[in-house]
């Protein structure tokens, strides 16, 4: 509860701070990952993440629920939510960090954007600092961020046998979210 207090607490503050400076925001945007295991490759989608960008200042937030991950395999979503990432008791994952160079971007102007994007993602109950590069495209007025970027599951307390044998100790993590 202190937890989810907190991520609400954060939002409003950043809605508040941003004043009537322009927000973009989605409700529909995805996260995937993808570990490469000896038996079976794993990947997973959620097409359900919340962000808000203020180009003004740089600040993102991303936030989603571990739940609404789906795998090709029922078995190894089960798999995932009960014995690795416990969502039960870690229900949300999130990301409040900054766009570095944000006064690069030209939200103004159609084109690719390169960005630097640095901030604190929380995975599992842990917090950890994350720097990363992507691509910020702008489109007739739309807005489209994306990134990739590595994470090791040990830096996030998430625990299982397989880790190392047959499930990746590294997982990659890909995002995508189109803005209003």
């Amino acid at each position: 509860m202190k937890k989810v207090l907190s991520v609400l607490f954060s939002v409003a503050l950043f809605a508040f701070s941003a004043n009537t400076q322009k927000i973009y925001s989605t409700k529909s945007g995805s996260v995937s990952f993808f570990s490469k295991a000896p038996l079976e490759d794993i990947t997973a989608k959620t097409s359900e993440v919340e962000s808000k960008m203020a180009p003004s200042n740089g600040q993102v937030v991303f936030m989603l629920l571990i739940k609404g991950f789906h795998f090709k395999n029922q078995l190894m979503e089960d798999h995932f939510n009960e014995n690795y990432m416990e969502s039960t008791k870690f229900p949300k994952s999130d990301f409040k960090g900054v766009i570095t160079n944000i006064k690069e971007i030209n939200f103004e102007k159609d084109g690719s954007y390169p960005a630097t994007v640095k901030g604190n993602l929380t995975i599992h109950g842990v917090t950890k600092e994350v720097q990363t590069t992507g691509t910020i495209d702008v489109k007739n007025g739309k807005v489209t961020a994306k990134c990739k970027f590595d994470i090791k599951v040990k830096d996030y307390g998430i625990k299982g046998a397989h880790f190392g044998t047959k499930i990746s100790e590294t997982i990659n993590i890909s995002v995508d979210c189109l803005y209003e």
